[in-house]
């Protein structure tokens, strides 16, 4: 039978720094079989390389079939058992990877997080826990923090878009007990999500720096949530001094980059943002936010007299910009994600633990997914 099938194929080359390496492939449907070329290790046999692999939903989620090298090299079969292939479909909770351990975090602008092999790419986002270095001192400012990454140094040091170098922050170091990090699997369920924000620039437009992916397109109508010990509550959608009842929002007026954006408020004469928060208010410490005004709930941009019709949202904001399946709509309010499709993640064969799925960097995989309509076990 073929009348629901559905298939997919496609490319990418591995980008991570070190093994293990994992890719999330976002399609319109959840398959039920992949099937993995990983043409580099194929075109040059070396030990532990894997050139093949393949899954199917009835062995379960996280597992995969795979050929590998061995020493000689000679090809032989392996299996993998956990973290191998999986699907998902987002939008329907917070999920995370696994907890890792914090090395040390320096103070510094932006700052630098060491965490051994942590697998990370520009653009995963994560959060962090039990930021102490002491009971009364290190960053736990930063802990429940979204933070997308922002730059990968090395396959033990990222970037996230903090200010870590004031006087209120203690730098971390020696692995301190209770201090990790873990991947948020499918960060975006209702982009644009509400943003913390990591900086302000105060002037007759406000600039204005998030923690993680803004989403946010130019004409956004937005509003400002800035608790009052983190200073510019002038900015504060409610209460409006000038006009009660009636909020404050702001527009985004350009981007520059996944993380910064322009609004259209003057802020020149408004009170300082402050990141410099002590460690003794971090029971109960709320964040600034800024996040997207709209009366519909499924995004969309502005129709226009050269766009007659509604664009579908797509995320992230201004690289590598996937349309989502929802239909369109008035811009300025939220969307639901509605990403699915399969994870090819970290795990290596369970006999030869050194041969990863994902391959290494620099490793060119070809693809196919399907969805079959009928499902025989006997």
């Amino acid at each position: 039978m073929t009348e629901y099938n559905r298939m997919a194929h496609g490319t990418y080359t591995v980008s991570g720094s070190a093994p293990p390496n994992v890719k999330v492939i976002n399609l319109p449907f959840q398959p039920d079989f992949v099937e993995l070329v990983n043409y580099t290790a194929a075109t040059t046999p070396t030990q532990n390389g894997v050139p093949f692999a393949k899954w199917d939903s009835l062995m379960g989620q996280g597992f995969a079939v795979i050929e590998l090298f061995n020493a000689t090299p000679v090809l032989t079969t392996d299996i993998v058992t956990t973290n191998g292939i999986s699907t998902f479909s987002a939008g329907l909770m917070l999920q995370y990877g696994a907890k890792q351990q914090v090395v040390a975090i320096p103070k510094a602008n932006p700052t630098v997080v060491q965490v051994t092999a942590h697998g990370y790419s520009v653009g995963d986002t994560v959060v962090f826990q039990g930021l102490y270095q002491t009971t009364t001192t290190g960053m736990a400012q930063i802990d429940g923090i979204p933070f997308t990454i922002s730059a990968v140094s090395d396959a033990n040091h990222f970037t996230i878009k903090w200010n870590s170098n004031q006087s209120n922050y203690t730098a971390l170091s020696a692995s301190p007990t209770g201090a990790f990090v873990k991947k948020v699997l499918y960060p975006f369920l209702y982009p644009p999500q509400d943003n913390v924000i990591s900086a302000l620039t105060l002037a007759s437009t406000t600039t204005v720096v998030t923690t993680m992916y803004h989403n946010f397109e130019v004409g956004q109508e937005i509003a400002f949530r800035i608790p009052s010990s983190w200073g510019t509550t002038q900015l504060n959608s409610l209460p409006n001094a000038t006009i009660p009842g009636s909020p404050i929002y702001g527009y985004v007026t350009s981007i520059t980059d996944n993380w910064t954006f322009v609004c259209s408020i003057n802020s020149t004469s408004f009170t300082a943002f402050n990141t410099n928060q002590t460690i003794a208010s971090v029971p109960g410490l709320s964040f600034p936010q800024v996040l997207a005004v709209g009366d519909v709930n499924t995004g969309g941009n502005l129709i226009t007299a050269t766009s007659p019709l509604y664009p579908s949202p797509q995320f992230p904001t201004s690289t590598n910009r996937v349309a989502t399946i929802n239909g369109p709509a008035i811009r300025g309010a939220f969307v639901n994600n509605t990403a699915q499709g399969f994870i090819i993640g970290a795990g290596a064969g369970a006999t030869n633990t050194s041969a990863y799925l994902g391959g290494t960097s620099g490793d060119v995989i070809y693809w196919r997914a399907f969805l079959h309509d009928m499902t025989v076990s006997s």
